[in-house]
């Protein structure tokens, strides 16, 4: 028999350990070369794991352990001939077959089930609970006086006559990460929040006029994401304190606008990085946008794609969001939240129009920068946004749609 020690491999860089979240196959299966046969989750990213040979698997590990980078998770015997047919087939241990073997057959109820003893039912009428909703662990069933005391009344003054279910169930260990870091932000940083609002109008003007032939053109939507986020890119570049970070008792700036974008992914928040930003056309991030979308949502997006942003864009209108704070993305310093667009009454050149509104905020670390930058971030982010033509197609569209 050749058996191959199948071991986790190194999902990304600072990575030492990951959590089993979902075997995709069984001990005793036959698997495929190739063939996903686990979910593991790191504090970044959830990534897929491939058999590395064909052949019947036993697995090592249980969902929800934590396994080291380089533990052996599961064997593989590589000597072992496919099953005939199609279906993979499962092979019983002997402990399952005892196991089977020695299973008893449920216990018959008898009039003592679910009947409390005296000392039981004295016990529960103080706490107003209903010896229905109780299990016993006596003989027969029966509710001892320890099973009511450990009885826990309801939140209701009442007892409850509809479904109490609970479920128990252990965060992934990229939620839990997330967590963390999102309690760190709010005790570790000197996090404010600055608002506006935008008239969308010239923008939905613009994707009116344009959204057919650049999409017949480029194979793209022309979305919000590119004017958000060359917005963004002009304001870094005239506010650069809002695209720097901490570092000890150093403060970094970059030249560059690497932009992360918060998508939701099958295992939640992901927030894949638009690198050099600054260098990009409409067409250019509206195909990054896509891009990184879909590998999110197909659970294929990597750590390094994660890793490294220096601003984050985030977008709660498309929940329906109207307003909101969102929470800096250490270590950058801010992260500018888009909203949902509602017809708001508005002064237009002394008369009251209907205008497509969308309320803006931008969180910021004002350990480093100032209510100056900060407001003029969002200023700056304001103008281009009402003013495309001029401060983001250089008076062109037709010749910035077309790059």
């Amino acid at each position: 028999m050749s058996v191959l020690e199948m071991k986790v491999p190194s999902p990304g860089e600072s990575i030492t350990e990951v959590e089993i979240a979902t075997w995709l196959v069984e001990d005793g299966d036959y698997v495929e070369k190739d063939q996903p046969i686990a979910e593991v989750d790191s504090d970044k990213a959830t990534l897929e794991l491939p058999a590395e040979e064909s052949g019947i698997i036993t697995l090592k590990a249980e969902e929800g352990d934590a396994v080291a980078v380089g533990e052996v998770v599961c064997l593989i015997d590589t000597s072992a001939a496919k099953p005939a047919g199609d279906t993979p087939t499962k092979t019983a241990t002997p402990k399952e077959e005892k196991k089977a073997e020695v299973k008893e057959a449920p216990k018959a109820a008898t009039y003592a089930t679910g009947t409390a003893s005296p000392a039981a039912k004295k016990v529960l009428v103080e706490k107003g609970i209903a010896a229905s909703t109780i299990k016993g662990t006596g003989k027969d069933g029966r509710i001892t006086k320890d099973d009511a005391v450990k009885a826990v009344p309801s939140m209701g003054t009442q007892p409850a006559s509809g479904s109490r279910g609970t479920e128990r169930k252990k965060m992934s260990m990229l939620r839990r990460k997330v967590a963390e870091r999102l309690v760190a932000v709010k005790s570790e940083t000197a996090m404010l929040t600055t608002f506006n609002e935008v008239n969308m109008q010239p923008i939905f003007d613009l994707r009116t006029q344009f959204k057919e032939d650049f999409k017949a053109k480029h194979g793209v939507g022309l979305g919000f994401m590119s004017f958000f986020t060359l917005a963004v890119v002009r304001a870094l570049k005239l506010f650069p304190d809002v695209n720097s970070m901490i570092d000890g008792d150093f403060q970094i700036k970059n030249d560059f606008q690497d932009i992360s974008i918060a998508v939701s992914g099958p295992k939640g928040l992901m927030v894949p990085v638009i690198r050099n930003a600054e260098n990009l056309s409409f067409r250019g991030v509206e195909s990054e946008v896509k891009r990184l979308a879909l590998r999110a949502r197909d659970g294929q997006i990597t750590v390094d794609e994660m890793t490294g942003g220096t601003f984050t864009i985030t977008n709660g209108g498309v929940f329906g969001s109207m307003l909101s704070t969102p929470i800096i993305n250490p270590p950058q310093s801010g992260i500018l939240g888009m909203h949902n667009i509602v017809n708001r009454p508005m002064a237009v050149n002394g008369q009251v129009e209907i205008q497509p509104i969308m309320y803006v905020a931008l969180s910021y670390d004002h350990r480093i920068v100032d209510g100056r930058e900060s407001v003029g971030f969002l200023v700056a982010v304001k103008e281009a946004l009402e003013n495309p033509v001029e401060l983001l197609m250089d008076n062109n569209p037709t010749k910035a749609l077309e790059m």
